[in-house]
């Protein structure tokens, strides 16, 4: 990363990179570290240092009382974030949203899959719910809420209101031009580290309007940077530790975190970690 910010001096950094699968992190966590929450140190210290003009985080709404490991690792990674924000004359925002329509492990061409293939659908529960969005207005409302930062926000798109996944499963068997029983929906049972239904802000967050009618900035708990540079401190020493040390430093740093059995489920998750069965994962 440092030969290619010598090289190419970039003015503009969006840090989409992150490993997002819930179950697979709650099976790694050691990866969910490295990748989501000390790779994103690592770059921000980088955009600091190379004066790039601004830096724009892709987050997620599993960051909001975080139910994961990975939910944990993307709250962690906004909190360096926020708070080199307050130091630094690159101009550090952070942009949380929910799934994606047809980006890369999608639902959507999952289904899609499972109904050229004449089913059956999996879903986790009949009652879960997620918040969708389309590539291009992603995109653009990422692009808008970048070039309205001035540092230290962060920004919540609109999603509207969230989708029941089964109902998204069903209107994809419509559209393909089959009856619902047509294709046999199997429900599989929520795994390690799912939710139900996720929120994008937490309560003490408080949701102001900004230029544009989808894109509101969250007033969030500062951090210093002597909190941060302590709180990375320890997260560079569980490198190397044992899964479940990790798993538990990790839980214990994040902001209302919930996991209720969780033990119970990551053995669970350990037993079944060859059957990943389908949810939407977010960009992020």
């Amino acid at each position: 990363m440092r030969t290619l910010f010598e090289n190419y001096q970039p003015e503009i950094v969006f840090h989409a990179a992150a490993h997002k699968h819930v179950p697979l992190m709650e099976l790694n966590p050691s990866r969910a570290l490295k990748n989501n929450v000390l790779g994103t140190a690592g770059l921000v210290d980088l955009c600091h240092e190379y004066d790039v003009e601004r830096f724009v985080m892709i987050s997620t709404d599993k960051a909001v009382k975080p139910t994961s490991i990975m939910g944990v690792s993307k709250q962690l990674a906004e909190r360096f974030v926020h708070a080199k924000a307050e130091v630094s004359k690159t101009k550090f925002v952070v942009v949380r949203f929910g799934n994606v329509l047809a980006s890369a492990g999608s639902v959507v061409p999952i289904f899609q899959e499972q109904i050229a293939n004449g089913g059956p659908i999996t879903i986790t529960h009949p009652e879960m719910t997620r918040f969708f969005m389309t590539i291009p207005e992603a995109s653009q409302l990422v692009l808008q809420a970048s070039s309205m930062g001035k540092g230290g926000e962060i920004f919540v798109l609109d999603m509207g209101k969230q989708v029941k996944i089964l109902d998204l499963a069903k209107d994809l068997i419509r559209l393909s031009g089959l009856n619902e029983d047509d294709i046999r929906i199997e429900y599989t049972g929520i795994r390690p580290g799912e939710k139900l239904y996720e929120e994008l802000y937490m309560e003490h967050e408080e949701m102001m309007p900004t230029l544009h009618p989808k894109v509101k900035t969250a007033y969030h708990q500062s951090f210093s940077s002597e909190e941060i540079r302590e709180l990375l401190q320890k997260l560079q020493l569980l490198v190397g530790e044992d899964d479940v040390v990790i798993r538990k430093t990790m839980c214990e740093m994040a902001i209302a975190f919930q996991y209720p059995n969780y033990e119970t489920q990551t053995e669970e998750a350990a037993m079944g970690s060859d059957s990943l069965a389908t949810s939407a994962e977010p960009i992020g």
